[in-house]
């Protein structure tokens, strides 16, 4: 029997989830991140007989699952390449972890009930929430996407991939590098900048500056500068601090960067 075009509907209630997060406080865990799959869809390709289902990924942080899920659409096949990742980094941490048989978890919204409990308890393992392949996972396909837009000068359709990204990071950021938000800040802020919107811009630029300084990021502290100090003066902004670590990065001879916008088309990947 062929699979339905669409099945929709949320894997867990607001009121479930709610009780599951109080579940999660209860025992103390340190996983403050809540996966669903509350739908799934049949793509079609030109070719009738190619077809595949792609399945609604909610990632949620503690507090906010009623009012700031965000989404992003994978494949079970998705899913089955990022399990054999994780094996090949871990594999004597999830020897245990039974990753979900397309074959034998039945119907469509069976295998999606199966990843989402998947995802749940792959994220209780410490090393896998502290592994890059996590977010590479949930924003991997966003970021690709994001840089092909860039590239073409659509900053719309770039800046709602980048919002995205930017949203599930910051519910991983706790278990992350803290430079993990920085390229995403710094492609927001260029997008921004070229679609005239210089408040928002410099807000972005604003949020990822502590920590490009702190770590070190001087690829990103001199782009960043420039387009702060050129934002400020457009807004009629102090500009003197910033106009003077701009002046002292360029007096040392061992700095230098390309423009921000070649800096994020490159890195947004």
């Amino acid at each position: 029997m062929s699979e339905p075009p669409v099945v929709s509907g949320s894997g867990l209630t607001t009121k479930e989830l709610q009780q599951r997060w109080r579940e999660v406080k209860g025992t103390q865990r340190p996983n403050k991140v809540l996966f669903d799959i509350p739908s799934s869809r049949v793509v079609e390709e030109q070719d009738p007989y190619c077809k595949y289902v792609v399945y609604q990924v909610a990632v949620m942080a503690c507090g906010s699952f009623s009012a700031h899920r965000v989404c992003v659409e994978r494949r079970y096949s998705d899913f089955f390449c990022f399990h054999h990742k994780l094996l090949d980094a871990f594999s004597g941490e999830l020897e245990e972890l039974v990753f979900p048989c397309k074959l034998m978890t039945g119907t469509v919204w069976g295998r999606g009930l199966a990843l989402r409990d998947y995802l749940n308890q792959v994220f209780d393992v410490r090393c896998v929430r502290h592994s890059p392949l996590v977010p590479e996972f949930l924003t991997g396909k966003e970021q690709r996407r994001a840089r092909a837009f860039l590239r073409g000068g659509q900053f719309k359709a770039a800046l709602e991939q980048l919002q995205t990204v930017l949203q599930i990071q910051e519910n991983l950021a706790p278990w992350q590098r803290p430079t993990l938000l920085v390229p995403t800040l710094a492609a927001i802020a260029v997008c921004h900048r070229d679609m005239e919107e210089p408040r928002e811009a410099v807000a972005a630029a604003h949020q990822a500056l502590p920590t490009v300084r702190r770590w070190g990021m001087s690829e990103y502290r001199g782009g960043l500068l420039e387009m702060l100090v050129e934002l400020s003066y457009r807004l009629r902004r102090p500009v003197a601090s910033l106009q003077q670590e701009l002046t002292a990065l360029r007096d040392d001879h061992a700095a230098s960067w390309c423009s921000l916008k070649e800096l994020v088309v490159r890195d947004v990947t």
